[in-house]
């Protein structure tokens, strides 16, 4: 009997492939169209920033005005933040060791948000040149044992080290149940969803780790051990690229160590793909920033770049961002501050690595280049590190405020902005959106090739393929109506044409009317343009994450680019009649119904809509965090100007239904 089940089982799915491959419109793979569109228009940004830096290096003074371009462009992707609270810094706990103490600290950074880290202290007076520890994606964070010995190290060899819990790490879990369980399957899940909350606000898990740590130098600063002068910071994985970003931000730190990230954004994105929401911020691409550019921006610091032979990270582009990093030092005089030293390993502070960096260090604060060799070094549990009274900063602090909690606040801060963007002119609203969602093919002459056909019962469908001009090909099946066509209904899916297609009972209301024209179309990124499964890691709740992730990067985000599809498929449909321009009906399916209702702003053809199944306001994401598939509707910033229902409201001549 199981074998009968399974067999049959087999059969049906096999129908279901067969039936939706028959709509296919499209003879190549087209799950790569997407992705190779968004890499060809990556590597333009990426090619005109090569070319900038080329003629930067002809001179020291165009060097140096290179690093101003860059330095301004880095610090505008950080500028929305929160304001810093008072520190409230408390030490909860004293770990007496041979030759040093471990400080158990908890400070605030923004208001009723804590922070947790240890704060290794020589024993004597001081002061001492100091080093923030920056944590990768482990789950003890500050406990991780590579993170207990490169601090242990650094104090034997007369460092103040304070090793700080990254957000979403350790005791800094932020999405919990009541009795502090994590919701997620680990940081790297929760700092990506957290991340896109903060992009529709216009800011970053990556701006919110910033502030951390700034708040965590202000706090070494308060310490009279500490020489103010001599501060480095070092970074390891998902710390490192925090490392890198605080390099270029804070002026205070004077020395910058990153360990097994540094490496080059357009290798990265154009092969593996978009990784961990903290390590992303939107619009990189479209400001020409490397991540050497970040280190640049650091310069005349001295920087050590550490790296695995054999690390995930590509090493190839760890290598291209030492060498952007050399040429431009040495275009100031200061050869000698930028230093890389590799080791045939893979990814992670390891024990040579450790030593490298504390050799390092040391030349520069201590002018003490003797190598050094790391002893026999014994690291304690997390339960002992702990800094907060439960281990968990959302259980010890009755009022605390997690990440998820602030973003909510913020969105609800900016009604009055969004109520006042709203009363706008629509003309002016319009060019607002337009800039937004980056649709650059308004214009644009459509060219239409017609492949094949396809019947089913009273369908039958024309296979055709939309083109514009330096704009992925979109697939579209249309059935023409006997009679000249007087009205469209456009279908659209999250989950592609074909299962639309092979539903007739969808279209039978509209089949005895022999005046209206059918499109089922596949917007960019769904059906048969969809992305592989394979190529995106189902911890990131997103089944287009390294599209999305993409699009954000080069300042085309997906909901931009679908509704220009729309757009495109408004003036097909206009196409359709020759003589009057014919009523056009939108019905989707899922959130590609937000690409439709933007479309819809700009096209007076449209009036009406039926969005099944779609998002009806940014809210949500705020109040339920942890949705699936939202990173197609992310626009950097786009919560504070205006939200879905105010959309409607524009739009109040043409019946929109949910």
């Amino acid at each position: 009997m199981y074998r009968f089940l399974g067999a049959t089982l087999l059969v049906f799915i096999g129908l279901q492939l067969h039936a939706q491959k028959q709509y296919q419109v499209m003879d190549w793979k087209t799950d790569v169209s997407l992705n190779t569109y968004l890499v060809q228009q990556m590597k333009s940004q990426y090619q005109l920033r090569n070319l900038k830096l080329t003629k930067a290096l002809t001179s020291k003074n165009t060097a140096i005005a290179y690093q101003n371009d860059v330095k301004a462009k880095a610090e505008s992707l950080f500028k929305n933040l929160p304001p810093k609270a008072a520190l409230n810094a408390k030490v909860t706990g004293i770990i007496q060791q041979n030759g040093y103490r471990i400080e158990k600290v908890v400070y605030q950074s923004f208001q009723n948000h804590h922070v947790t880290a240890n704060l290794y202290m020589p024993t004597g007076k001081g002061p001492f040149a100091a080093v923030l520890l920056f944590c990768g994606h482990e789950d003890t964070s500050k406990a991780t044992e590579s993170y207990q010995k490169t601090a242990q190290l650094l104090v034997k060899n007369g460092f103040v080290v304070l090793v700080i819990d990254p957000i979403s790490q350790s005791e800094r879990v932020q999405l919990t149940d009541e009795n502090g369980k994590s919701l997620t399957r680990g940081s790297t899940t929760e700092h990506t969803l957290l991340n896109l909350q903060s992009n529709l606000l216009g800011t970053s898990v990556a701006a919110y780790e910033l502030l951390d740590n700034e708040c965590g130098l202000d706090y070494l600063l308060t310490r009279k051990e500490v020489d103010p002068n001599k501060i480095a910071c070092v970074g390891n994985s998902g710390g490192a690229i925090q490392a890198i970003y605080f390099a270029a931000i804070d002026e205070r730190v004077k020395a910058i160590v990153p360990c097994s990230y540094l490496s080059s954004r357009e290798n990265t994105l154009a092969t593996s793909g978009a990784a961990d929401g903290c390590a992303q911020i939107p619009n990189e691409g479209l400001l020409q920033l490397e991540m050497s550019d970040y280190l640049i921006a650091a310069a005349p610091k001295p920087i050590l770049v550490l790296a695995g032979r054999y690390d995930f990270i590509d090493y190839n582009g760890t290598e291209q961002s030492v060498a952007d990093l050399k040429k431009f030092y040495a275009k100031l005089g200061l050869a000698n501050r930028i230093s890389f030293f590799t080791y045939d390993d893979g990814h992670g502070i390891s024990k040579p690595k450790r030593e490298k960096a504390v050799q390092w260090l040391r030349k520069w604060f201590y002018n003490d280049d003797r190598k050094i060799v790391e002893p026999e070094l014994t690291a304690l549990s997390d339960v002992e590190l702990f800094s907060s009274e439960k281990g968990k900063v959302v259980l010890s602090y009755p009022n605390e405020v997690a990440v998820q909690q602030l973003n909510l606040q913020r969105f609800n801060s900016y009604a009055q902005k969004r109520r006042e963007f709203s009363s706008g002119p629509i003309d002016l609203k319009l060019k607002r959106i337009e800039k937004f969602l980056n649709i650059g093919s308004l214009n644009k002459k459509i060219e239409v090739e017609e492949v094949g056909q396809v019947g089913k019962g009273k369908l039958n469908f024309s296979k055709m393929i939309l083109r514009k001009d330096g704009e992925p090909p979109m697939p579209v099946l249309l059935y023409r109506p006997e009679k000249p066509v007087k009205k469209v209904v456009i279908f659209v899916s999250d989950a592609g044409k074909g299962k639309l297609a092979d539903s007739l009972s969808l279209f039978d209301n509209y089949l005895s009317d022999q005046s209206t024209a059918i499109i089922v179309a596949d917007l960019r990124g769904t059906g048969e343009t969809a992305d592989k499964a394979a190529l995106n890691d189902p911890k990131y709740f997103s089944e287009d994450y390294r599209n999305a992730m993409l699009a954000l990067h080069i300042g085309k985000p997906l909901l931009g680019q679908r509704t220009a599809d729309m757009l495109t498929l408004f003036d097909f449909s206009a196409n359709l009649n020759k003589t009057d321009v014919a009523e056009v009906t939108v019905i989707s399916f899922g959130n590609v119904g937000l690409a439709a209702l933007h479309a819809s702003l700009f096209n007076n053809t449209v009036n009406q809509m039926e969005l099944h199944h779609c998002m009806q306001s940014f809210k949500e994401v705020f109040e339920n965090p942890l949705g699936k598939n939202r990173y197609g509707l992310v626009v950097d910033g786009i919560a504070q100007y205006y939200d879905i229902p105010d959309m409607l409201q524009w739009q109040q001549n043409k019946l929109i239904k949910f």
